[in-house]
């Protein structure tokens, strides 16, 4: 199977602006291709994890990645897919957002088989006069109107200062065509209009053809863009914002009808193997899960995370498939499920005489350890009946947690039936 055909396979492949000729191109040629991101902020999230992954698969297929950091396109801020305006960085912030993303792509691709570049690099030394005689006049004003990411900004408003992404972006693929022969460049299906303005831009300045792909808009079960806790927060790759053990239990509480489409995207497993782990049923597919789970943590944060995070969520909920009788191609089942009893769950650590005399309300620790954002939301979880403490559920939101509480220097606090934190003192 080529490059092409597996994209393919594996769903990735949502537009394209020649499929005949990229799938020739792609099995004839090793080729630069490129994919862009906002320096936005200093982590990546679960939502940037498709484009990673057909870097990914490209790269096994011998095609150059070139990661493009939006150092100056990140300072004005993408309008597409968003209502308002987003903040304004400063340049500082945005550089440091910049090395914090080559950082965690590292772990994704070869990063000496690809080539980092920030657009701030040309975009510094550009003279406003000499742009728009030389760029804008190959724009329509008209036809940069019917945009999508435009129109929808129309309604609530959309600065100039927007309006040129769409250009900027377009002259990106013209450097990385005219500097690095870069052929190719994918993204977010909501990328459409910016990318197929990049491949007309090419053509315009230098003659040459080039092509662009997007990947399909992953939703959750209930509609929202994929990526996102059940309280609607972020799942980060940066362990101080997600920790590991909150990051595998994210992928392995999926849906059960989004499967086989996450396995796809999200793992290297053989499409075969991923067809027939999604069809399993009953405890099978609790299995699968736990495949998922274990291979996408293994991605983002090493294969010892990932094999303790296995070790841990098992020995609190039990594991699907104890005895292996469930064939994979995974490293997961090589691991020797008698090291569970040493896993635990995230651990916190709090000074031994914060729970002297009247101790520490269990909002707040519930709060400080990190189970809930705020006290209110705590309060809120103990009255729904979702807070529990040493395996009792907490009935009384102006409850002390004091030093009794602790076994062996140590409690365990769960909210809901997933999300669990180790209070530990010290």
């Amino acid at each position: 199977m080529n490059a092409y055909n597996e994209l393919k396979d594996r769903g990735f492949i949502y537009q394209e602006t020649d499929a005949a000729a990229i799938a020739e191109l792609l099995d004839r040629e090793k080729i630069a291709f490129y994919v862009g991101f906002d320096p936005t902020g200093s982590s990546l999230h679960v939502g940037h994890l498709l484009p990673i992954m057909a870097m990914r698969l490209l790269q096994k297929f011998g095609h150059k990645p070139i990661v493009l950091v939006g150092g100056a396109t990140g300072q004005i801020g993408d309008p597409s897919g968003k209502l308002t305006a987003r903040p304004i960085l400063t340049k500082e912030e945005v550089a440091h957002n910049v090395e914090c993303l080559r950082a965690q792509l590292a772990r994704f691709i070869a990063v000496d088989q690809a080539l980092f570049v920030n657009n701030a690099d040309w975009f510094e030394n550009v003279k406003y006069l000499d742009f728009l005689r030389e760029i804008g006049n190959k724009f329509s004003v008209n036809k940069m109107l019917t945009q999508e990411s435009v129109k929808m900004r129309l309604e609530n408003g959309l600065s100039f200062l927007e309006f040129n992404y769409s250009i900027l972006q377009a002259y990106d693929f013209y450097v990385l065509n005219r500097d690095y022969n870069c052929r190719m460049q994918f993204g977010g299906q909501d990328q459409w209009g910016n990318m197929v303005s990049g491949v007309d831009l090419v053509r315009r300045m230098s003659q040459n053809e080039v092509f662009c792909m997007t990947f399909p808009l992953l939703l959750d079960s209930s509609g929202k863009k994929f990526g996102k806790t059940a309280g609607g927060n972020n799942v980060w790759l940066d362990v101080n914002r997600t920790a590991v053990f909150d990051y595998y239990q994210f992928w392995r509480n999926c849906d059960d009808a989004q499967l086989e489409k996450l396995l796809s995207y999200f793992t290297a497993l053989p499409m075969d193997e991923v067809r027939r782990l999604a069809a399993l049923t009953d405890g099978g597919i609790n299995r699968a899960k736990e495949i998922l789970a274990y291979e996408a943590t293994k991605l983002a944060h090493g294969e010892a995370a990932a094999r303790d995070a296995y070790l841990a969520a098992g020995s609190k909920f039990g594991f699907a498939d104890r005895d292996g009788r469930i064939p994979t191609s995974s490293t997961i089942a090589a691991i020797d499920l008698s090291q569970a009893a040493a896993s635990d769950v995230p651990a916190v650590e709090f000074p031994a005489d914060r729970f002297a005399g009247e101790g520490v309300r269990v909002t707040n620790l519930f709060a400080e350890a990190g189970l809930t954002k705020t006290v209110s939301e705590a309060r809120r979880l103990v009255e729904g009946g979702g807070a529990y403490c040493n395996g009792e559920r907490v009935a009384d939101f102006n409850r002390m947690i004091t030093a009794g509480d602790f076994q062996d220097g140590a409690l365990l606090l769960k909210a809901g039936k997933k999300n669990m934190r180790k209070v530990v003192l010290r």
